[in-house]
Order: C-alpha cells, then structure tokens, then sequence
C-alpha cells in the first residue's frame, strides 16, 4: 500500500535535516530518508553563519548547535613569510548572530536530528535508497529499499537534498553547469591540537597554498594543495601526511590524525533548481569551493526559503506558483555565493611567485583605505540575498525589500530580553515601528492580513522611564516589545517608511506605511493564488 505524506526529503545531511525541521515547527506531515544508518562521523563542514544560524533559531536549536561550537572566529590571509595580509573580524550582530562560527558537523547533525524526534507528523527513516522517483500533476512517487524491504510513498512535494552525487538530480537528468578545478586537496584533520592560533588562516604560500582552521574540541583541520605529479592515494599514507604536517609542527607525533582524506573542488551549479513538484537544494543543486565556508549555509538558505512556501501550499494558503519562485530567488545567489568561493581560492592558491607577490601587493595596499579595510573587516564583500522578483511587492524596490530583516534585541512586556524573532514567531509577521500597523486598515483590508495569518508586532524605542507595552492598538492581540539597543530607528529612517511585512525566511516582503499598508498587503494577497 502506497503511503501519503505532504513533504518527502531525500538526504538527512544538514540541509535535510533542517528542512525537516522546518516542516516540522510548521506542522507538515513530512517523511526524511537518508541511505546511511547513522551521521557520518567525520567533519566535512566547519563554518556555520549568522543566516544559518537564524534558521537553527527559528526551529528552537541554535542554542544547541553552538554548545559545542566555537563563536566569531576570526579568518586571516597570510603570505609565505608569515605576514598578515587581511585579518577578517566581523563583530556585528545584524541578524542576531556573530558571522562567523567553527563547529563539528557531525555533533551539529545529530542535534538537528534529534530535534525530529518533537514531531510526531516528521518521520525519519535511515538506512533507506531512494530508487526510482515519478511525478505527475497530483504528485510525486517515491520507490525505496530499506531495512524492512521495498516500499512507495507518494508526497505532493519532494526535497533532494542528497549530495554532491544526488540520486534524483540524476534521475531527473538535470545537468551540473560549471567546471571542476585541476588541483586536488589533501584535508587532514587532527586531535591535540598544539597550536595557539584560534582562528583560521588562508596561508598564500606559493611553495604549497595550504589552510589551517581551529576547531572545538582541541582539533585543527589542515587543508594542502596537491601539485602535479603527486599520487592522491600516496599522499593519504602515514608518512607523507606526517611529512606535510612536519613544515607547521615541531613534532607532527603529538597530533593525533582522525583522518585524512583527498577533495577535488567544484564550481557547479544545477540547471534548474526545480522539476515539476521536485526542488533541488543544498549540494544537490550547487557545488563550490570550501574557502568561503558558504556550502553547507547557501544549502541551509535553500531551505529556509523553500519549506515555507510548500507550507503555505499544502495548506491551500498559496497556489504552484509560490512553489516557482524558490529557483527565482535562490538560484541567483547561490550561483554568487559559488563565485565568491571561487575568488578566494585564486587568492589563495597562485603558486607562481611573480602571481603570488602581485596578489600580496593589491592586498597590502588595500588594507591600507579605511573604506576598503571595513569593507574586509565586516565581511561586506559577501554576497547577501536580495530578491527582486518571487515572492515580493512590487513597484520601485526600496532598499529593504527582498533583503532579511535585522534582528535586534527587544524588551516584552514582561521584562525579558529575547531576539526579535523569538516574539515574531515562525511564520509571517507584519511590524509597525512607533506605530500600530493596522490602525488604517478597512475590514476588506484586515481580511487581506488575515491571509498571512501573521503576528502583529510595534516596536517602540526604549526611553528611560517609560514605560509603552499598554499601549492600545487596533488588534487587540498586538505584541509591543521596546527595541533594547534602539537599532531600529535608523534602520527605518533610511527607508523612510514605518511598516513591513516579514516573510517567514526574514525576507521584507514589503516596506511601507500604516497609510498604504492596506493595498500593499491586499497585492501579496493576491500573488499567493
């Protein structure tokens, strides 16, 4: 007998299993399969971002995840002689998060995991091959092979979600478009870690580009350019990963190695993010580079982008069409986020000298423009998502809309300190700043809100003494919370408008004001069907 769930993921790695996750806060009856019985047990991933971590909040594990992790790493350029060339700090907290964290993968994976177990309607199951997948218009019919023998499901959506080599992307037939680098890498990762050097460094030597990275835990990772000529297999041998450690390490025996193994880099992106009611995410639908530490977090806002739009459709909330614009929105920047990986690695890998001295030239003299320098120091040189078309209002397009909402700390009414997102809730949210956003509103209007099913929020600046939260407002149900840093004030003065509409992703839907709020919503609206 043919099974029925809403959602089917293939590949419980992290990008599945935060888009399980996600299903899961949103109440979608969800099935995750993966062919591997348990987490792999050695670290693939090590940098998890602000956005990603955003998401783990938004499903109630980033606490969790960064337990084990370590918080706003620093990354550092250096030439052959040991110079620092570029030091990157990113202090700022836009989203709620710091930029840039080293974690284990594995550790990190069987939170989320684990974190399936609070849903009932998310089932899991390991050990399990995809075989064959169908779709037709009604749905899509997964045919798999796990320990209790065969079985089909039919999904009325389906997440690959499964790899570098995915199974669906070849059965779909959808090509990788992009090219494959010529030089392997040798990644080393080591237990005891001697070295006082807690961050990680992008070492431009030209004898042999090699990265050095700090992880939790007491491990380092050590990743080397393999040059032509040497055997791949050879260079994984005891004593040649002794011999390469031994040019950083005074005695490469007090490292233990916990493994070592050869990559070959890829700048690849898939044709189409999506197939009828099949959507690619994570490696599945794109491959870059490790050097900008974006793989796992361009996968991670795949998801987030995607699984609530397949909410709001298998709730009858929105139509197919909502489905279409998560390749609109996502394949562009993906492919951006491949581009800057690919950047960094040509940074850092020239092993001509005359190359390798011109590079280090530019970045010594760029350092030395303060605009530049910030523009470094702060990570602004990192492609941030901007949707121009998909789910967004339409018109000129203010600098706010289509780009993630900031996430200050705020004040309830109560007394505590929490992330704005944490009083927004999972799902749409419509914010008035010193204002209550639905003041102006007719019923017809009102009934145009209601599509969203938000939560009303007004934000107000914190002022010693006062006090705001009995505020009355047109919707009695209206959250007032005080902005505790007052961040928000010049964040809406440079849009010059009051109000937004916050998609579940923390994308501006739209920027207005409590005078025009009305027809803006009532275009949304209608954009759903």
């Amino acid at each position: 007998m043919t099974d029925r769930v809403q959602v089917a993921i293939v590949g419980a790695g992290p990008v599945g299993a935060t888009a399980a996750n996600l299903l899961g806060t949103y109440g979608v009856t969800t099935l995750i399969i993966d062919r591997e019985p348990d987490v792999v047990g050695y670290p693939r991933a090590i940098g998890v971002d602000d956005e990603s971590l955003r998401t783990f909040q938004t499903i109630g594990l980033a606490g969790e995840v960064l337990r084990s992790a370590i918080q706003n790493v620093p990354l550092k350029f250096f030439d052959a002689s040991g110079h620092c060339l570029a030091d990157i700090r990113p202090t700022a907290q836009d989203f709620g998060w710091y930029k840039r964290n080293i974690f284990l993968q594995p550790e990190a994976e069987a939170v989320l995991r684990r974190g399936l177990r609070r849903f009932p309607h998310v089932q899991v199951m390991l050990g399990t091959e995809l075989r064959q997948i169908r779709q037709d218009a009604d749905g899509v019919t997964l045919s798999f092979v796990g320990e209790d023998g065969a079985r089909e499901v039919r999904a009325d959506y389906v997440i690959a979600a499964d790899g570098g080599r995915s199974t669906v992307r070849g059965l779909l037939g959808i090509p990788l478009e992009g090219s494959t680098h010529p030089r392997k890498w040798v990644v080393i990762d080591c237990a005891n870690d001697p070295l006082e050097a807690p961050y990680t460094a992008l070492h431009c030597d030209p004898r042999r580009p090699y990265v050095c990275a700090h992880l939790p835990d007491d491990r380092r990772r050590w990743e080397f350019m393999l040059f032509p000529g040497e055997d791949a297999g050879e260079m994984l041998a005891p004593d040649r990963v002794a011999g390469l450690l031994r040019h950083h390490l005074a005695d490469p025996g007090v490292v233990d190695v916990i493994r070592a193994r050869v990559y070959t880099h890829h700048s690849r992106i898939a044709a189409r993010f999506a197939d009828g009611r099949i959507a690619l995410a994570g490696d599945a639908a794109h491959l870059m580079p490790p050097w900008a530490g974006q793989g796992m977090n361009t996968g991670i806002r795949d998801v987030t982008n995607l699984c609530w739009k397949l909410t709001a459709i298998v709730r009858d909330q929105a139509d197919h069409s909502l489905f279409l614009t998560y390749e609109q929105e996502r394949r562009p920047h993906a492919k951006a986020m491949i581009d800057l990986s690919t950047t960094l690695g040509r940074i850092l890998s020239p092993t001509r000298r005359s190359l390798a001295h011109a590079r280090n030239w530019f970045l010594r003299a760029a350092s030395l423009a303060p605009a530049v320098k910030r523009w470094v120091l702060e990570m602004r040189f990192k492609p941030v998502p901007r949707y121009q078309a998909g789910f967004v209002a339409p018109g000129p397009h203010l600098p706010g809309v289509g780009r993630m909402f900031v996430q200050p700390r705020v004040e309830t009414g109560e007394g505590t300190h929490p992330r704005l997102d944490d009083v927004l809730g999972p799902w749409f949210a419509v914010i008035g700043f010193e204002c209550d956003p639905l003041a102006k509103l007719g019923d017809a209007e009102l009934a145009a809100v209601k599509v969203f099913r938000p939560r009303i929020v007004k934000i107000v600046e914190s002022r010693a003494g006062e006090r705001h939260h009995r505020q009355h407002c047109a919707d009695q149900d209206t959250i007032v919370v005080e902005d505790v840093h007052n961040e928000l004030r010049p964040w809406f003065q440079a849009r010059a408008r009051d109000v937004v509409v916050v998609r579940p992703d923390r994308y501006v839907a739209a920027m207005t004001t409590a005078d025009e709020l009305g027809p803006v919503v009532t275009n949304l609206a209608g954009q759903l069907y």
